[in-house]
């Protein structure tokens, strides 16, 4: 893969930039509007978020956040990468790319992080796509995860992968690269409203997803609480907000919180997705994005 140094940034391909000292890489399709995508994880490979349905209307630059693929580790790593240091980023991100205004778009742990960014950034933000996130983790997150998961259960009982599944679901606390690789692999099928029914459309990203280690401590070694339940009311960035409907890790509860937090915002369920809409439902998810960014105002 050839990396761009310098040159033009927002032109398409892989680029690699200095922001506060680091390398910080990110990837540039389509055309049109620039949608900042931040994937989820935290350090989950950029191509599992990449959308080929939303490149035909919307330039999307694919960061790979600090410590995650090509960019560049924190001298703590695996701790220090918290919502504020990840914001610190993007902030500089957005200044080299010289972008004074942008979509930004989280994923999963990216949502978390697009949240921080528009609370404290919303200058810097033309709309906002909180896309499987949620307003609040800790023991109530936990909690309607382990609801949910009870459910997928249930539903593929007797399916011959699920032992593979539940294998996975006992090796959630791993610390190391390979093993998070692994067991994010052997969980794969949660992610998806219909895995084992699709596995000829899924099953080469189950196959080559890989994951980097990173903890929920802050550079003191602290836990990064995320509770944004008593900010989000104040703010005033267009905000999306997209689930689907059978996502175990943030699901319609957390997705419809946002909504009646977030004050204007749309939401949008995707009636046959879990974790992964814009794979599983590409044309509704794009459909969902495109009405969006036409209601931005200019």
């Amino acid at each position: 893969m050839e990396i761009s140094m310098e040159k033009d940034l927002l032109s398409p391909g892989a680029h690699d930039v200095a922001v506060d000292g680091l390398t910080q890489r990110y990837h540039v399709y389509g055309s049109g509007p620039v949608c900042v995508a931040m994937p989820g994880g935290p350090g989950v490979i950029w191509e599992s978020l990449r959308m080929p349905a939303a490149e035909e209307f919307l330039t999307m630059v694919y960061v790979e956040p600090l410590g995650t693929g090509g960019s560049q580790r924190l001298p703590s790593h695996p701790d220090g990468y918290s919502r504020k240091r990840y914001t610190r980023s993007l902030v500089g991100l957005l200044d080299r790319l010289s972008l004074p205004l942008v979509i930004l778009l989280g994923h999963s742990h990216g949502g978390f992080v697009a949240q921080y960014f528009a609370l404290h950034h919303p200058d810097r933000l033309s709309g906002l796509v909180l896309y499987e996130s949620a307003p609040v983790t800790g023991p109530p997150h936990i909690a309607e995860a382990g609801t949910k998961i009870e459910e997928f259960v249930r539903r593929h009982e007797g399916q011959a992968g699920l032992p593979r599944v539940l294998h996975g679901l006992q090796s959630m606390s791993v610390t190391d690269d390979e093993e998070i690789t692994t067991t994010l692999r052997d969980l794969m099928p949660v992610f998806f409203a219909n895995y084992w029914e699709r596995e000829n459309e899924f099953g080469s990203l189950r196959e080559t997803i890989s994951c980097t280690y990173i903890s929920s401590l802050d550079e003191k070694l602290e836990p990064d609480i995320i509770d944004d339940r008593d900010t989000l009311p104040s703010l005033a960035v267009p905000t999306l907000v997209v689930v689907g409907r059978y996502d175990v890790q943030c699901g319609p509860r957390w997705a419809e919180e946002l909504h009646a937090l977030i004050p204007g915002s749309r939401l949008v369920v995707l009636e046959d997705s879990a974790h992964m809409g814009h794979l599983e439902e590409p044309a509704a998810f794009a459909n969902a994005l495109r009405d969006f960014t036409r209601s931005i105002p200019a």
